[in-house]
């Protein structure tokens, strides 16, 4: 395909990029004993994308001969004609960038793809079983198993010349118990890049143990008391804190509208005890959901330190945002599919694992709660959040206590990175089964150590 894609090229005059993206769709569902669905879909095809009079154009196709991506080019270039008179502002020139050149596959493909559908039904029938049998309190259990396989090759013409493939397996159970008209749901998903083995690797029989208990015992489990609290997070609620209200701000786009990290390079933003980076690679454990060798703009895809000691040092960036603000890619550009524009978004993103035990930091804790598992929340440019946690254990004297139900985090990102005085050497990811939504859905992952601050808690208020 990279053979095709510099053919199109030949004779091109300026700056051209072809993206070849093909991806393969599986998804088992099993619910309450019935299968429910086993689906599988392939879209394939080459964007096209051209810089013309400092105007992009952009065109995509399905039409994979050599006459078909010569009339997308042409189309791309029509597209940038045709804007160009109405641009206020041009694109700059694109900077230098480390290529990426010849082939990058990611372990696992070869794997994934020998299974047959017969393996993935019966393992979400398994699973989806072993939670319904776990507790008569139980009023409804589902299972469900999804898939990426993911083909690319990008050709530039200034350079870029990668091609690379990878799979995504992903698995979630979920369990709702039930006493005297009271619901309680919990859950617990993986998700990975590699293959197979990476979902046994994680254990998936005691997936479904966990999130039946904990399901069974929030029923039992009372509300906290409200007002700022020291934690400790684990990497789940770390990992969703970073990527949701720290990443986005981060992003040139987001930093160029006026977010919150504006203008900030240099200060001091967090605890000198934090160091936050984004990487296209998997650091500190294996499988990380959001790998990627390359970027969609042909970019190798490094690790970039964001904060490094508490002081913001980087943003993310694609080319035309490197461009404007003098710094270097970082290979963040991506897009979902192929009709898709690329668009700067993280890949793993996560903190640095410091020097303490998990429990050193709840041993340090007179007052307070141990808090796991996203439930939602939200996030925006100024930093702000608002977290639901699945589950919360009082600590009481550096001891662990009761669990507690209904908690939500809230407060400003930087200023609770500000607080934290404890950082674990025990490090996850651990939001691999999730997709980032900001206009296209993507594959992200995120985690990091367990750490130690303070944060504001949403619930009862005490007598």
């Amino acid at each position: 395909m990279r053979d095709l894609l510099k053919d199109a090229l030949r004779g091109v005059d300026g700056f051209a990029e072809l993206r070849w993206h093909g991806k393969t769709f599986r998804n088992v569902h099993v619910q309450k004993g019935r299968l429910e669905s086993s689906t599988l879909r392939r879209r394939d095809g080459v964007a096209v994308r051209v810089l013309l009079d400092g105007t992009w154009g952009f065109a995509s196709t399905g039409d994979l001969s050599l006459a078909g991506l010569r009339r997308a080019l042409d189309d791309a270039r029509a597209a940038a004609r045709a804007a160009a008179p109405l641009r206020r502002e041009r694109v700059p020139d694109l900077p230098p960038a480390p290529f990426g050149v010849g082939d990058f596959d990611q372990p696992g493909v070869a794997d994934l793809l020998a299974r047959s559908t017969d393996e993935r039904v019966a393992l979400v029938v398994e699973l989806e079983a072993r939670a319904r049998a776990a507790s008569h309190q139980l009023s409804s259990t589902r299972a469900l198993y999804r898939e990426i396989v993911e083909e690319k090759a990008v050709v530039t013409t200034d350079g870029a010349d990668a091609a690379f493939r990878l799979a995504r397996p992903e698995l979630y159970v979920f369990a709702t118990a039930e006493r005297d008209g009271q619901l309680q749901t919990a859950y617990e998903s993986v998700g990975a890049t590699g293959g197979w083995q990476c979902l046994f690797d994680r254990q998936p029989q005691a997936m479904v143990d966990r999130a039946v208990a904990t399901a069974v015992d929030l029923l039992s489990a009372r509300a906290p008391e409200g007002g700022r609290a020291q934690v400790v997070m684990s990497p789940s609620i770390v990992g969703l804190l970073v990527h949701e209200a720290i990443g986005h701000t981060v992003e040139a786009d987001f930093v160029q509208a006026g977010s919150a990290a504006r203008g900030r390079l240099g200060q001091q933003v967090a605890s000198e005890l934090v160091t936050l980076c984004d990487s296209g690679h998997s650091e500190h454990a294996p499988h990380a959901g959001g790998t990627i060798p390359v970027d969609d703009e042909g970019v190798l895809a490094g690790r970039t330190e964001i904060i490094r000691q508490g002081r913001l040092v980087g943003y993310l960036h694609n080319r035309e945002s490197a461009a404007r603000m003098g710094m270097a890619p970082t290979g963040n550009a991506r897009a979902w599919e192929y009709a898709d524009e690329p668009i700067i978004r993280m890949r793993n993103t996560y903190v640095e694992p410091g020097e303490q035990s998990v429990e050193e930091l709840i041993a340090g804790v007179e007052d307070g709660y141990l808090v796991d598992g996203p439930r939602n929340g939200q996030a925006d440019a100024t930093a702000e959040f608002m977290f639901g946690v699945t589950t919360a254990r009082r600590i009481r004297h550096g001891k662990l206590g009761e669990l507690v139900k209904g908690v939500t985090l809230t407060g400003n990102a930087f200023e609770v990175l500000g607080t934290v005085d404890g950082v674990s050497r025990q490090f996850q990811w651990d939001l691999g089964s999730g997709h980032c939504g900001k206009g296209q859905p993507m594959k992200v992952d995120a985690g990091g150590p367990y750490l130690r601050c303070r944060v504001t808690l949403a619930g009862e208020q005490a007598a």
